[in-house]
């Protein structure tokens, strides 16, 4: 398991659209080292860019809820 923060995300979306799936997943790879093979790299990849951004009526509900 591993985290991705938004920019990084945004990094690998850019390479995915610009270039190919195969460069965000070398893209992928230098963020994230620990992958060692190139078929779960590329499945990780089609994941993050299939992300959509939540909607801003969600976060704000989070943002509430963590305070209380």
């Amino acid at each position: 398991m591993f985290t991705v923060s938004e920019s990084e995300a945004e990094t690998i979306r850019r390479a995915f659209h610009d270039r190919g799936e195969w460069s965000a997943v070398v893209e992928l790879r230098r963020l994230f080292p620990v992958f060692a093979n190139n078929p779960e790299a590329l499945r990780c990849v089609r994941a993050i860019d299939g992300w959509q951004p939540l909607p801003l009526s969600l976060i704000q509900i989070r943002r509430c809820r963590r305070k209380g």
